[in-house]
């Protein structure tokens, strides 16, 4: 292993007493292995923010890479007062994995085109702009997870959002809304400005899918729904005739838990 030329990590490390770094990778693998010519990883740690004060920032951890100089480094780093943890990623870019998990409002942008599936995570609210950045940067999503329980701030009205930039997902085809704010399960079902392939299957509880169709009543014509291939209840074990009437051209299923 000390001869390797190539080295490729993939690590998720939680609830250790602070963020795996440079000085880490340094002291762990650049010290050992003389020969190592190309380092790819990507490291997302997890910590209790016991005390704020003594988390280091993004700023410190970029520091902590300053030997690192035939690697283009990216990091971010998050805290989240809710459920009082950090979160630090830190890979190689350009990024050749095929999933990245829990982005944040923190995601500092770039191109990632090997991507196909992705989690977004934060207690922060995702804002519209948000979900432009994500199409941006991964051209070749398949599969998108939506944890966020905040609702928006910038929420756009239904007639007020003509001058927003098009938010396009074209091969996008798996959305699991389960833990989801209403919000977000509107703007991927209901907002005309969101673009989706012809082939989407969601995934969402049904008393929140209830109240956004407003007991499946809202005018149809506005959804998605002649897109949606394949719609997984969460929480209800029949499926009443009215949902079966509201989503026609849709296979609906159900389940009682995630």
């Amino acid at each position: 292993m000390f001869n390797l030329e190539e080295l490729s990590l993939y690590v998720k490390i939680c609830d250790i007493n602070r963020f795996v770094d440079g000085s880490d990778l340094k002291k762990s693998i650049l010290n050992n292995m003389s020969r190592l010519k190309k380092l790819q990883f990507y490291i997302r740690s997890t910590t209790g923010v016991l005390n704020r004060i003594n988390i280091p920032s993004n700023e410190d951890i970029q520091y902590t890479f300053k030997d690192f100089h035939n690697n283009h480094i990216i990091s971010y780093v998050d805290y989240f007062t809710d459920t009082q943890r950090g979160q630090c990623h830190i890979y190689s870019y350009p990024y050749t994995l095929n999933e990245y998990c829990k982005i944040t409002n923190s995601f500092p942008g770039g191109l990632y085109k090997c991507v196909t599936k992705i989690s977004l995570y934060d207690e922060r609210p995702f804002e519209y702009n948000f979900f432009l950045r994500i199409a941006e940067s991964f051209p070749h999503l398949k599969k998108l997870i939506i944890e966020n329980m905040k609702p928006q701030n910038g929420k756009p009205k239904s007639d007020g959002n003509q001058n927003l930039p098009i938010i396009e997902y074209p091969h996008l085809i798996t959305i699991d809304l389960t833990e989801a704010h209403l919000d977000y399960i509107e703007l991927f079902l209901f907002d005309t400005k969101m673009r989706l392939s012809n082939n989407i299957s969601v995934v969402a509880i049904y008393q929140a899918l209830r109240r956004v169709t407003e007991k499946f009543t809202r005018n149809a014509t506005s959804t998605h729904g002649k897109k949606l291939h394949r719609l997984n209840l969460v929480g209800k074990y029949r499926i009443p005739k009215y949902v079966k009437e509201y989503f026609p051209h849709t296979k609906i299923c159900s389940c009682e838990f995630v």
